[in-house]
Order: structure tokens, then sequence, then C-alpha cells
């Protein structure tokens, strides 16, 4: 069985399967600086995961788009101050392109469910 949270014509915001959780990459607010940004979108990622009954300590893996490599130190000072200590997930993290030039990071998860 297959539950799709907040569907939308194009995606969903989060796709629950075999008692595992795929998010949809999160994006913060256009025009914020990237720690503003990163604590938005760990908000959200948090809130997903309650609403499909999982946690960031269940997180598996994480993908990290950075517009600039640049911000990565900055990314790094709140994703730190956030992850779960001791059950940090795998992660990778690149530069990339993303849809609006004004967003700084975006960030996929994949989560067990709690």
């Amino acid at each position: 069985m297959i539950t799709r949270l907040h569907p939308g014509p194009r995606m969903s915001q989060a796709v629950i399967h075999n008692e595992t959780v795929y998010l949809a990459g999160q994006v913060g607010a256009p025009g914020a600086g990237v720690a503003d940004q990163t604590r938005q979108i760990l908000g959200q990622i948090e809130a997903l995961l309650a609403e499909a009954g999982s946690s960031k300590a269940e997180i598996l893996s994480a993908t990290i788009w950075l517009a600039d490599m640049a911000d990565f130190g900055g990314f790094n000072a709140v994703w730190d101050a956030w992850v779960a200590p001791g059950e940090t997930p795998t992660r990778c993290c690149g530069k990339v392109e993303l849809a609006d030039p004004a967003y700084r990071v975006e960030i996929v998860i994949t989560a067990l469910l709690a």
C-alpha cells in the first residue's frame, strides 16, 4: 500500500511505502539566507515526518543541494545543531542550480516509520 501526503498535480510532499517515508525536496522562503532557509526546511521536515508517523531520529539518508558551496559552513552550523546526536543519517551534499535562484538550499529525506 502507498500513502501520499499533500499530493498535488506534480508531486506529493511525502510518500509512505513499506515502513519507509520519502519526502519531496524541501525549500525555505526564497531570498532568505542559507541559515534561515535551512531552519525553515528542517522545521518542515520535522512536521512532515511527524505527520507520517516518524521523526528525525528515524532519518536514513539526506540529500542536500546548495546553490553555492560557499554556504556549506553556514548550512552545516544549522544542520549540526539540529540532527539527532548519535543518530546521524547517511548524507551527501552538492552544488546545483535550484529551481528558483532565490533558493539557497534544498533537502531530500528518506526515513523509517517510528
